[in-house]
């Protein structure tokens, strides 16, 4: 006598339980085939399609395992647009995983209407606009975020609020007087990177050792021998010596990103190719130092995903527009 699907369900939590997960999205894919509107095993699908959670360092997802998971995902969101968790994970493997960056654009514009209200789907889009350098939408979408109505942000929440805008401001100032567009190939910034593309983009790290601590610390130093008689003169250098490195770290961020700005440039064009599918950068620059070094920093999906659009070898059009949300 077959099965039903809700038999075949507790079979497949059973062998998830035993930690084969094999033969878990087996067992989920018989659910989905017999009940397509089961999210609960659409949901299943996708996060037993990536790797399981480790205490360590992460496991990164291969192309296909993301690509696996994407496709469950819109399944729950279909069926399930209320699925706030299915919207969250399937963002970040769009973005992180698969560099696809037009999507993710959609797919939070799909999310806000189901969450209108919410701060999560503006804040990552601002995000991704950023990397794009779309500053004029990042503004409006800044302003969206002070609308009534808007449910009040949670601490994580105000904390990523506060970061976005400060990436938006850094970003906007960095390229006050010449946006790079990358998909332009004769912008003037890549002659710029032409030149620096042996030079490796300093870490905030080594920017933060090589630099400021040095600076903190002759600070430190002359302030404890003014102040520093006292406990009460011990304890007031050590407030000032924490400000100091607050205030010059804060500050120094701006001069960090312009010393960096040929890698972040080369950083947009990559998204610009996963995004487009097509290639922008010139091959005098791609295995360069400087590519190599904002290549190590991609998940091994995108990588993947851009070796076979590397192969494709289509030339991305002057003309090209991402194609963003009616907002």
């Amino acid at each position: 006598m077959a099965k039903s699907a809700e038999e075949i369900w507790l079979d497949a939590l059973d062998s998830r339980e035993n930690g084969d997960f094999d033969d878990a999205i087996r067992l989920a894919k018989e659910v989905v085939y017999i009940d397509e509107k089961n999210t609960d095993a659409w949901m299943a699908i996708a996060t037993w399609s990536l790797p399981p959670p480790t205490r360590g360092k992460p496991i990164q997802p291969s192309l296909q395992q993301s690509a696996k998971s994407m496709s469950a995902l819109r399944k729950v969101v279909l069926y399930e647009p209320e699925n706030l968790e299915a919207w969250i994970i399937g963002g970040r493997i769009l973005l992180d995983h698969l560099g696809m960056l037009e999507d993710a654009l959609h797919w939070w514009e799909d999310c806000r209407i189901q969450y209108p209200n919410n701060v999560t789907p503006i804040l990552e889009q601002i995000a991704i606009l950023v990397r794009l350098g779309l500053y004029e939408k990042c503004t409006e979408r800044l302003e969206e975020l002070q609308n009534e109505g808007m449910e009040e942000p949670t601490n994580q929440q105000a904390m990523r609020m506060q970061g976005v805008k400060g990436m938006v401001d850094r970003a906007a100032k960095m390229e006050r007087e010449e946006i790079f567009k990358p998909q332009e190939p004769n912008h003037p910034r890549w002659e710029i990177i032409e030149k620096m593309k042996k030079v490796k983009p300093l870490s905030s790290t080594f920017w933060l050792i090589a630099f400021i601590a040095p600076i903190v610390f002759i600070f430190g130093s002359f302030a404890m021998t003014l102040l520093g008689g006292t406990m009460f003169g011990f304890v007031l250098v050590f407030l000032l010596i924490l400000a100091a490195f607050g205030i010059l770290t804060r500050l120094s961020m701006g001069l960090l990103q312009s010393r960096n700005r040929h890698a972040l440039d080369v950083d947009r064009a990559i998204d610009y190719e996963t995004s487009s599918g097509k290639l922008c950068i010139p091959e005098s620059i791609r295995g360069s130092v400087v590519y190599n070094a904002m290549l190590k920093n991609r998940s091994p999906a995108v990588t993947e995903r851009l070796e076979i659009i590397i192969e494709s070898e289509e030339k991305i059009s002057s003309k090209f527009q991402i194609n963003l949300p009616e907002w």
